[in-house]
């Protein structure tokens, strides 16, 4: 990647898909099918090898998960964030799936989570959390307006 005079990145570089662990691939498809995400590919490269990607709505990036190749590194990942523009209706939309998710809560400012909707609904506060079957976290998190420079 190269650089401008003020050292900030001149090429356009895009996060699209990370890979998630999991332990049993068919579980982990139909968990994300019950989310309502869209699948991009199951598909078998070569004898014993298989990958599946799969999108959520309006998301540029992606996951994937497997089996056969790499082996992913142990234990679930932590704070997996979907990012919502109303955070009631999001977990609203995942409870009436069938998910688990938990009560909304508050990042306070200098003093950690607190229970409930932010107060003054702050984009970036409020948050409600789930897991996959394998124990992968995901956070909802409502921004209703963004930080300068983000999109």
């Amino acid at each position: 990647m190269t650089s401008n005079d003020n050292g900030e990145p001149t090429v356009p570089t895009r996060f699209e898909v990370t890979a998630l662990p999991v332990t049993d691939v068919d579980r982990a498809k139909a968990f994300y099918q019950q989310l309502g995400w869209r699948l991009d590919i199951d598909f078998e490269p070569s004898p014993g090898v298989r990958g599946v990607q799969f999108t959520p709505p309006g998301s540029a990036a992606s996951i994937q998960f497997g089996s056969g190749a790499a082996k992913p590194a142990p234990g679930p990942l932590r704070g997996l964030l979907l990012i919502v523009d109303d955070i009631e209706a999001a977990r609203a939309d995942l409870i009436g799936r069938g998910v688990d998710v938990g009560e909304i809560f508050h990042m306070e400012p200098g003093r950690g989570p607190a229970p409930g909707l932010d107060p003054k609904r702050r984009s970036y506060a409020s948050r409600a959390a789930f897991e996959d079957p394998d124990g992968n976290q995901w956070q909802l998190q409502e921004i209703t307006e963004r930080l300068p420079g983000r999109v």
